[in-house]
């Protein structure tokens, strides 16, 4: 893998182990960060198809998938939409030896919470991802949720966060009330609609986007989904990271 900034940091012919991987991928500190920091982490194909088949494991790689550890290995919270919790079959997060002093040492937990967004609550609450969380899983929703269905979820043992006065919730209140709780080092891994409404509201502050080699054709969705904002919202570059083809970018908010 080798890295294209600055050039003084490039690594040939050997992967790059998990420290200098969380070293490269760093959450920004004090007055750069000013409260919480949305990132989000992201794989799209050559011709920007963000899944194939519906799932994103298809475009992806060992290293875009030791990328995704270290995100999580980082992270506080990894805030995903219901649609993604059911087409990827996610689970609770792990904790990994690999960071528990990196983790520990920042005030953070073993592992990340999995915070799931969802207006109708339509989840399947006897899955692990909240009955068997190392750490409880929060689910975000409007005040027009179903009082049943937020009984469901707590009683499985999940915690329900109110982020928003209609049916839905409201991305710039859901970073606060993740905040208010401690949770400050955010990762979304989608999906592509809940990344338009962070990017729509302005509160995405660093898009990690895997560029993969490869090209699926098709009308699979984009990486982020929505009405159109009235203007482009502009990110600088951070940093790229090559391997066998794929470019692991970082952008940051302008």
């Amino acid at each position: 893998m080798t890295d294209q900034t600055p050039p003084a940091d490039v690594r040939e012919d050997r992967e790059w182990s998990l420290d200098e991987l969380a070293d490269a991928y760093a959450y920004p500190t004090g007055e750069e960060r000013k409260g919480a920091w949305l990132r989000a982490n992201m794989v799209s194909s050559l011709d920007g198809a963000a899944q194939h088949d519906g799932r994103s494991q298809p475009i992806s790689s060992d290293a875009d998938m030791r990328i995704f550890g270290t995100l999580r290995g980082l992270a506080d919270a990894v805030v995903v939409g219901a649609e993604t919790v059911r087409l990827e079959g996610y689970r609770p997060a792990r904790a990994r030896a690999a960071f528990a002093d990196r983790r520990a040492a920042a005030g953070q937990g073993r592992a990340p919470a999995i915070v799931v967004v969802s207006a109708s609550l339509g989840l399947d609450f006897s899955l692990p991802l909240f009955t068997e969380p190392l750490v409880p899983t929060l689910v975000l929703t409007g005040a027009a949720a179903s009082p049943d269905r937020i009984r469901d979820a707590e009683r499985a043992g999940a915690e329900v966060v109110v982020a928003g006065d209609g049916p839905g919730v409201e991305p710039a209140r859901a970073v606060r009330a993740l905040a208010e709780r401690g949770l400050v080092r955010l990762l979304t891994e989608g999906g592509p609609r809940m990344l338009g409404q962070f990017a729509a509201a302005g509160v995405l502050d660093e898009l990690c986007l895997t560029v993969s080699p490869t090209m699926t054709v098709g009308d699979a969705q984009r990486i982020a989904g929505g009405p159109a904002l009235p203007d482009p919202a502009r990110f600088a570059l951070a940093s790229v990271l090559e391997e066998a083809g794929f470019l692991f970018t970082r952008y940051r908010k302008v």
